[in-house]
């Protein structure tokens, strides 16, 4: 199948995979997401490899898992190594760039780009060292939230940053008209990431009476798993809302960023139309996880429930028609598809496969999907295996979770202790040893997070490196 000329990724940060009208949800607003997903293949049921910043942009730089690559955590950022879907566009020439959110290294590691423009990366080339202490026994609760002590009506360093970026998109897409050759542009934008603060005339669409009830709060008798119960201490997220008027304000300000996100995303389609450009690009829009926005008492994402580890999906080619997909898939399949676009090779084995297939193929509802954590708040490692309607969550030294997403989409019931899902379970469990070895690879993650740690002078010293919350963007 011929390929369009051109290929835009954008990927956003912590986008709930469920919060888009093209998704079903009624009350966000999200047109141009909306438009997109009208002339290509929305992916239903699609993951992050892991659901934290760093590693999960890793891992989709390099097409492997995070085990494999061995970037745990937010203070492990990618630097190139191994070469990536970058690379492999480097390796025949055709033109790479980036704008925007990277959360790599530095710009000076070669990370597969021929120019990174106004980059966002980990802060000092570091990241959040003081994230890496988790042992039970030793890890670190920051003061205040991660959610930052602010939420409501106003301009962040962040909201500036989006609208940084998709400027510098604008002028790029302009001069990418001038010039006659392939290109392959990833744009990655901020929003709707916390801190929760966004200009008011978004915040004035979602009035906390038009919202949701919270999903299976705490307060209404929900008890937390206790791998979960253990990794909020660290995030010092719900607990930590002055009441519940800022409870609901927070969420008022992440459907608005959703929609800030969305205008955006907006901006760039428009200018690749302007451009006229549109005819030859392809757009994949996706993120590198999700948010739980309050459900079950937790903000964030760094969990395996869906709010968390789904992420939205959608591949539009020029001429394209509306169509869902469910097979299921994560963003290791999108680095396959930048590869397979160009018609690139990239030497080494990797677990995805192009959405280009996966799309023209009939629906493969049993395809294994994997998804892992070891970083802040995790006193253990913590993994997801998505197969079929079933879906395991493996806590090292926890008991499992097993939700039935056919009858149970909301994660309300754990079927892990049911007798007759017996052989279910054991097959699941079977299916994540053949990706990695929990236990063994759990001490791993421990061993290079201590070593990391020792390396910054040990745990007093690493305590006090790194972002408090955010990740701070560049002047721009």
């Amino acid at each position: 199948m011929s390929r369009s000329k051109n290929l835009l990724v954008i990927m956003s940060d912590e986008h709930q995979a469920a919060l888009m009208g093209c998704a079903g949800d009624s009350l966000v607003e999200t047109p141009n997401l909306d438009r997109l997903a009208g002339r290509g293949t929305r992916f239903t049921n699609a993951y992050t490899p892991s659901p934290i910043c760093v590693p999960a942009r890793a891992a989709f730089a390099t097409g492997r898992y995070v085990h494999d690559i061995r970037l745990w955590d937010n203070a492990m950022p990618y630097i190139g190594e191994p070469r990536g879907w970058g690379h492999a566009l480097q390796d025949q020439g055709t033109r790479v760039e980036s704008i925007g959110k990277l959360h790599y290294r530095d710009a000076a590691d070669p990370a597969g780009f021929d120019v990174e423009h106004i980059p966002m990366q980990v802060v000092n080339g570091t990241g959040m060292v003081w994230g890496s202490i988790r042992r039970e026994d030793e890890r670190v609760r920051k003061d205040g939230r991660m959610l930052g002590p602010y939420i409501g009506a106003g301009e962040s360093p962040y909201t500036r940053y989006d609208d940084s970026v998709a400027k510098t998109t604008e002028a790029w897409l302009e001069d990418a008209a001038r010039r006659d050759e392939p290109w392959c542009l990833y744009v990655g934008f901020v929003a709707p990431h916390f801190p929760l603060i966004v200009p008011q005339e978004y915040l004035d669409l979602y009035p906390p009476e038009r919202l949701p009830p919270i999903k299976l709060h705490p307060r209404d008798g929900y008890v937390h798993h206790p791998w979960v119960g253990k990794q909020s201490f660290a995030l010092a997220g719900d607990e930590a809302m002055k009441d519940e008027d800022e409870r609901q304000l927070a969420r008022s300000c992440y459907y608005a960023l959703c929609t800030w996100l969305d205008h955006n995303v907006g901006r760039v389609l428009a200018a690749l139309e302007s451009q006229g450009l549109a005819d030859a690009t392809t757009v994949i829009y996706t993120s590198d996880h999700g948010d739980n926005i309050g459900a079950r008492g937790l903000w964030g994402k760094s969990n395996m429930y869906q709010e968390s580890v789904a992420v939205p999906m959608i591949v539009a080619e020029p001429g394209g028609a509306q169509q869902t997909c469910a097979t299921p898939v994560s963003l290791l399949d999108v680095s396959e598809t930048i590869i397979d676009h160009f018609g690139a090779t990239l030497e080494g084995d990797r677990p995805g496969k192009s959405l280009y297939d996966i799309a023209q193929a009939p629906d493969d509802l049993d395809r294994v999907v994997f998804s892992e954590y070891h970083a802040v708040g995790a006193v253990s490692g913590c993994y997801m295996l998505r197969k079929g309607r079933w879906k395991l969550i493996h806590y090292v030294g926890f008991p499992p979770e097993l939700f039935d997403l056919e009858s149970d989409p909301e994660e309300t019931k754990n079927r892990a202790g049911d007798v007759e899902l017996k052989e279910v379970l054991a097959d699941l469990c079977a299916e994540l040893e053949a990706i990695c070895d929990p236990a063994i690879t759990n001490e791993l993650a421990f061993a290079d997070q201590d070593r990391l740690i020792e390396s910054y002078g040990g745990r007093n010293k690493a305590m006090h490196i790194g972002a408090p919350a955010a990740t701070p963007p560049p002047a721009t």
